[in-house]
């Protein structure tokens, strides 16, 4: 009795939790369908009582091009990092070269500088490189962020790869990049899949790069297409919520998608047999 009384407290206390951190991503939806006229009432609605749909209808005549470069980027930032981050994962899990301890610190201290320093940094470069305002100037500038990540997620996931396994590849007659390719990279679907996802997610939700490298330029993400409905003087908040409402079903599908490929592959290399 004591048990389901205990496990009856927990479902309550988390379904509590949950609802309380779900309740801003309601209301984004509540004010996307709430008329412009109603959005100073007082007290608010809790429900779209008058729903309305002139939001999103703003979304599919405004926002489709910044949705598509978001997405550009975000595959782009993918891309770069997978080719980057995965042969630094397996050289430093299972080829350990000279100076990988210190590597590995300094891909860890390169995640704690905050992105506001690297963007200030990346401007005065890109400038100079004439990278401004570009879509490839963002992949380069978001990849940074994710390879580090990446680097250590796919050096702690491949660590756990049986060296026999590597072994035999090289009894075969296999070389160090065709193990990489078709024998490692075939069992390393958790962590792909992992450095993928949040890449993708932080090339898709960054504002601080973008503000700051591509603020005037032409192909502008869905983060500073939002700013499309600002003004000193008028706010289309419910085109402001459809437009986070759009944006942020390719991140929940993806999430929904990848999840227990994440959770294995954040996992990885955290238990030693």
């Amino acid at each position: 009795m004591k048990s389901l009384t205990g496990n009856r407290r927990h479902t309550v206390i988390g379904t509590v939790l949950i609802a309380l951190m779900l309740f801003p991503v309601y209301w984004m939806l509540n004010v996307s369908l709430t008329p412009q006229r109603n959005m100073r009432k007082s007290p608010p609605d809790l429900f779209p009582l008058h729903p309305t749909f002139e939001g999103y209808r703003a979304v599919l005549n405004d926002q489709l091009p910044y949705l598509g470069t978001s997405l550009l980027i975000g595959l782009g930032t993918v891309a770069l990092t997978l080719v980057l981050a995965a042969p630094a994962g397996y050289s430093l899990a299972k080829l350990r070269p000279p100076g990988a301890g210190p590597l590995s610190l300094a891909l860890l201290v390169a995640q704690m500088i905050p992105g506001i320093v690297m963007a200030m940094g990346f401007y005065g470069f890109f400038l100079d490189l004439g990278l401004l305002n570009s879509w490839w100037g963002l992949i380069i500038a978001d990849s940074t962020i994710a390879v580090p990540f990446g680097v250590m997620i796919f050096a702690a996931f491949m660590s756990g790869i049986p060296g026999e396994l590597i072994s035999a590849a090289r009894i075969d007659g296999a070389g160090t990049w065709r193990i990489f390719r078709s024998v490692v990279l075939p069992v390393s679907r958790n962590a792909i899949v992992t450095v993928s996802l949040f890449g993708f997610l932080w090339a898709w939700s960054d504002f601080v790069f973008a503000n700051t490298l591509d603020g005037g330029g032409d192909m502008r993400p869905i983060t500073l297409g939002i700013y499309h409905y600002i003004g000193n003087n008028n706010q289309e908040w419910n085109a402001i919520m459809a437009t986070a409402v759009v944006a942020s079903i390719p991140a929940t599908v993806l999430l929904v998608l990848a999840q227990r490929y994440v959770a294995a592959g954040v996992t990885a290399g955290a238990v030693k047999d």
